[in-house]
C-alpha cells in the first residue's frame, strides 16, 4: 500500500458549459459564436440562413440526428479523428436523453424504473467522454418549470439527466430581462464566473470572463487502437484468462465501450501490462 495524492497545479482547461433556458431565448445562437464549432442539432436548426452564416463564418460544420448513439459516436470521432474544430455544440441534450430513455424501456421495459438506470449508466459514458475531449463543450437543454414541496412553483431547472448541474464546471440559465438577452449563473467551479452573477449574453462578453486563448486553441485528438492491437490484448486475455471484471475496468477508466475505441497509448499499457504477468509467470 502506498498514498498516491500529489501536489496540485492549475490546469489551463477547456470550457465545459452547461447552458438551459425556454425555446429561442439564444441559446443556440450564443453557442455557434464560440470558435470553429462542430454542431450536433436535433431540430435542424442549423439550416436556418442566421444559423448558417454563424457555422460557415465561424468555421465550423453540423450533423444534424435525434439518435443517442450516432450523438455518442460523433464525440468519439472528434477525440479520435484529425479536425479543425475547437467547440463542440450539442443541440439540445433533452431531445437526445429522451431518445435513449425510449430505446432502454424498449429494450428492458420500464418495471421498477430500469430503463432510467440504464439511460444514466450510458448518459454517463457520454458524460466522461465529454469531460475529457480537448474542445469547449457547450450543451444546451430546454428548460422546465421547477417546483416546491407543496407544488409551488420555484422558478425554471433544466430538462435532462437530473445530475449534470453536479457535472459541468460552469452552468447558466439564459432569460430575457425586457429587451435584453442575459445569462445568469446557476452553479459554477471556475474563478473567473461568479454564482448568481448576471451578464449580457454574447461571445464578446462572456469572453473577458473565460481564457480566450484557451477557448480558441486547436484541439489534440487522441489515436484509437490499432487492428494488431486488439488482436493481441484478445489473444493475452484468452491466454492468461483475466477475468472480465478486471479488463471491464480497463475499458471504463479508459471511457471505452470496446477495445477499438481504447486510446492507442493506453491499450500498449495494458498489453504490456499482461506480458510482464506472462514473463513473472515464466
Amino acid at each position: 500500500m502506498a498514498l498516491k495524492g500529489k501536489k496540485p497545479v492549475v490546469e489551463a482547461n477547456r470550457l465545459k458549459l452547461f447552458l438551459y433556458g425556454n425555446a429561442k431565448i439564444g441559446k443556440t445562437t450564443l453557442a455557434l459564436q464560440f470558435p470553429a464549432p462542430y454542431v450536433i442539432d436535433t431540430d435542424g436548426s442549423t439550416n436556418k440562413p442566421k444559423y448558417v452564416d454563424l457555422i460557415l463564418n465561424g468555421g465550423g460544420s453540423a450533423y444534424i440526428t435525434q439518435d443517442f448513439d450516432e450523438l455518442l459516436d460523433q464525440v468519439k470521432s472528434l477525440n479520435s479523428v484529425q479536425h479543425e474544430f475547437k467547440t463542440l455544440v450539442i443541440d439540445s441534450l433533452t431531445i437526445f436523453y429522451d431518445d435513449l430513455l425510449e430505446k432502454c424501456a424498449l429494450k428492458l421495459g420500464t418495471v421498477y424504473g430500469i430503463h432510467y438506470t440504464e439511460a444514466n449508466r450510458r448518459i454517463k459514458h457520454l458524460i466522461r467522454l465529454l469531460l475529457s475531449l480537448d474542445m469547449n463543450v457547450i450543451i444546451t437543454s430546454q428548460a422546465k418549470e421547477k417546483y416546491g414541496s407543496k407544488l409551488e412553483v420555484l422558478g425554471t431547472t433544466f430538462d435532462c439527466y437530473k445530475k449534470m448541474d453536479y457535472v459541468f464546471d460552469l452552468i447558466l440559465e439564459v432569460q430575457m430581462r425586457g429587451a435584453e438577452r442575459i445569462a445568469l449563473g446557476k452553479g459554477t467551479r471556475l474563478s473567473e464566473c461568479k454564482e448568481k452573477e448576471i451578464f449580457p449574453w454574447d461571445y464578446s462578453e462572456f469572453s473577458k470572463r473565460y481564457s480566450k486563448e484557451i477557448m480558441e486553441r486547436m484541439a489534440v485528438t487522441c489515436e484509437s487502437a490499432t487492428e494488431d492491437q486488439v488482436k493481441e490484448i484478445l489473444r493475452l486475455i484468452d491466454l492468461i484468462k483475466v477475468p472480465e471484471e478486471i479488463f471491464s475496468k480497463w475499458l471504463i477508466k479508459s471511457n471505452s465501450e470496446k477495445w477499438e475505441e481504447m486510446p492507442k497509448d493506453a491499450m500498449q499499457k495494458c498489453i504490456d501490462h499482461l506480458k510482464s504477468k506472462i514473463k513473472g509467470d515464466e
